[in-house]
């Protein structure tokens, strides 16, 4: 499924998801479709900023100053991250 996501737009878990943090990897768990996901540290990492901030730029600039990475690298390893969790039902995506 194709979505168009923007900056200014904000990342919530989705209501039936449950995360369990496990030595800096998170275990997410689809409650109505009964699936488990995992993230590695650097997933955990953005997803936790992502349902933090404000916004998706707010995100992203806040994991800018953490690492070491193109800006341009960055921002499409967030977009793909929401992608994928929103074709999994794990997170929704909505205005700022």
């Amino acid at each position: 499924m194709e979505i168009s996501i923007s900056n200014q737009q904000n990342i919530t878990l989705a209501p039936d998801v449950l995360v369990q943090e496990l030595s800096g990897e998170s275990v997410l768990l689809n409650l109505n479709s009964e699936e488990y996901f995992g993230l590695d540290e650097v997933g955990s990492r953005m997803l936790s900023v992502l349902t933090g901030s404000a916004s998706i730029q707010e995100a992203s600039d806040r994991l800018l100053e953490e690492y070491e990475v193109e800006p341009e690298k960055l921002h499409q390893d967030l977009i793909e991250l929401i992608e994928n969790m929103v074709d999994h039902d794990l997170v929704t995506v909505s205005p700022a």
